[in-house]
């Protein structure tokens, strides 16, 4: 039987102790709302932004730097993941989450402020610093109010919040871009996060332990953060170069670098932001590999679909949103189910491996993509894709806190977030890559199998070369051949018009193959993510706080062995936090 050795900083809280034990079901109900208002704020600013990017570089004169309000944000709040999850375990989840809340809200008003796109790239990096501790530290206070076996109940509803951002936040960001102004999609983000901060403060007790020590890992910090920087940056920048560029390949090289540096300080810290000891528990980075690969997998498999639905069926980028409903029910539906069965049963292992595998047949049904491919069919895909995708958002967090010490849940939780958020980031190049190369590939033959003589692909040709045309500005035009014809001179206009019907079907033939190819990734992703989650080991779900499981119990023994024996380790003096109600 696995498990961590034993500390005698391992203990079973009391009613005085533990600030879950002593609130009412009211009480705690009030702070998983005020809970679920922070990782809306979160997952809300990723996806209202989107709309509003185009006005936004238009009137501040900056689509030079179109990219970086979204880079930004990502960078700063990746980075910053790992950081709130160690300084919640050190110093409490309530302080975290609220000096994580107010630097977001800050961040949220000065971006509504900004006069031009230096002053948004800022003011939205501050911003990601704050979102960083929202997810993380939202889910571990959940694993302090709620036992192991209680809390399938309410984590699955995360899956449902990040569902729900995910369908409104195009909405909103679109009509308060076009109605009001696009100031606001960053101003609604401050009376929410109020409301949050008010009920947090007057109902979470403050947790203090005397874990809380100074001597914060600042070397293996500053390692992460240059490590991390040059990663993401480079895998931003693949989208305008090759894999050899010094931009790209080299920056994710010197990433790769500081990582391994990372790994030696950690390994010497007295307080490692990460502690590598939690690696040697099979559940747990069995967890993180799946995560990474199951995120893989889903950013694989989403992101160029609204693309599709744009390019293809001429979506607005609002509509194209809403195309995405299918997706967002299958998630929502199974994150919430998906917590219900494992609170009732305490079986996870299996229930995880068949989502992933659903995901992955899901994938693999969208590789058959095609121009004509009807719309119901591709929600079924969707859908399908969805309902695997929402038992990893809720269950692998149940598993890592079920798993870990109770002094590191924090700390574990944040790992979590993090693997699945740079999953997603490495998804976004790869596939990124795998589309550009296949559209270009595939232009001339589908084109040439459309009927399009080789004069007007010629001139087509031409005016892509020249700059004139460009596919990616092509997006949500409604009528693809009147945008080209548009975009092109009055001499390559004369050629390609009396073609542009079959011009038009051999781009969509070549644009649904190219986005059909993304999805083999996402296949190859979802096996390696279920072989991980298949190699776990099933631990039964602790029904009180305590260490972790199996610490003490020798192999065989209920898990209330662990629990008697961590009781009488604290009565004989263990560490111990200290509570005061605010």
């Amino acid at each position: 039987m696995e498990a961590f050795p034993n500390s005698d900083e391992d203990y079973v809280p009391t009613l005085e102790e533990d600030p879950a034990l002593g609130l009412s079901h009211r009480e705690k109900m009030e702070i998983l709302f005020a809970v679920m208002l922070g990782i809306f704020l979160a997952a809300l600013d990723q996806t209202i932004v989107g709309p509003a990017l185009p006005t936004i570089a238009t009137q501040l004169s900056g689509n030079d730097l179109y990219v970086w309000v979204v880079t930004i944000f990502l960078l700063t709040s990746t980075i910053s993941i790992p950081f709130w999850g160690k300084l919640s375990d050190l110093y409490g989840r309530k302080p975290i989450f609220m000096i994580g809340i107010v630097i977001f809200l800050i961040g949220s008003a000065l971006s509504g402020l900004s006069q031009n796109m230096q002053m948004l790239i800022l003011f939205r990096g501050i911003q990601g610093v704050g979102a960083g501790s929202l997810f993380p530290v939202a889910l571990a206070i959940i694993g302090d109010m709620f036992t192991p076996q209680e809390r399938g109940k309410y984590q699955g509803l995360f899956g449902a919040v990040f569902g729900i951002a995910f369908i409104v936040g195009p909405l909103v960001g679109g009509f308060l871009t076009e109605q009001v102004s696009w100031h606001w999609i960053f101003y609604v983000n401050i009376p929410i996060g109020i409301v949050s901060l008010i009920v947090i403060q007057r109902l979470l007790p403050t947790v203090k332990t005397p874990r809380a020590t100074s001597n914060f890992d600042v070397l293996g910090g500053a390692i992460f953060t240059v490590a991390i920087t040059f990663l993401l940056v480079g895998l931003t920048n693949k989208q305008f170069g090759e894999w050899a560029d010094l931009t790209v390949g080299g920056f994710i090289a010197v990433s790769i670098v500081g990582i391994l540096l990372f790994i030696l300080a950690e390994a010497r810290a007295k307080e490692p932001i990460v502690p590598l000891d939690l690696f040697r528990h099979r559940t747990y980075s069995s967890s993180m590999v799946s995560t990474f690969f199951a995120s893989f997998a889903f950013f694989g498999a989403i992101i160029f679909l609204p693309r599709w639905f744009q390019f293809v069926h001429g979506f607005s980028p609002t509509n194209s949103g809403l195309a995405a409903l299918p997706l967002m029910a299958g998630l929502i539906i199974s994150s919430v189910g998906s917590g219900l069965i494992v609170s009732r049963t305490g079986k996870y292992k299996w229930l995880l491996v068949g989502a992933i595998v659903l995901m992955g047949v899901a994938t693999a049904l969208m590789t058959q993509l095609t121009a004509e491919t009807a719309l119901p069919i591709v929600w079924f895909w969707m859908f399908l894709a969805g309902l695997g995708v929402g038992p990893t958002f809720s269950v692998f967090t149940i598993v890592v806190q079920n798993a870990v010490p109770f002094h590191q849940l924090g700390v574990a939780t944040s790992n979590l977030t993090f693997f699945r958020q740079i999953g997603g980031a490495v998804a976004l190049a790869v596939v990124g890559t795998i589309f550009g190369s296949t559209f270009l590939e595939q232009i001339q033959p589908q084109m040439t199998a459309a009927g399009v003589p080789p004069q007007a692909q010629g001139a087509l040709g031409q005016a892509l070369a020249s700059g004139k045309l460009d596919f990616n500005n092509l997006t949500g035009v409604g009528d693809l051949g009147a945008a080209i014809l548009a975009a092109v001179d009055a001499g390559t206009r004369t050629i390609v018009e009396p073609f542009i019907t079959q011009i038009v079907t051999g781009l969509h033939a070549a644009f649904s193959l190219a986005v059909a190819q993304t999805f083999w990734i996402g296949v190859g992703a979802a096996i390696i993510a279920a072989i991980a989650a298949a190699t776990m080991h099933e631990h039964a779900l602790r029904t009180e706080h305590g260490p972790a499981l199996a610490e003490t119990a020798p192999a065989g023994a209920p898990a209330s062995a662990a629990t008697e024996a961590a009781t009488a380790s604290a009565a004989d003096g263990s560490s111990r936090p200290a509570v005061t109600t605010e």
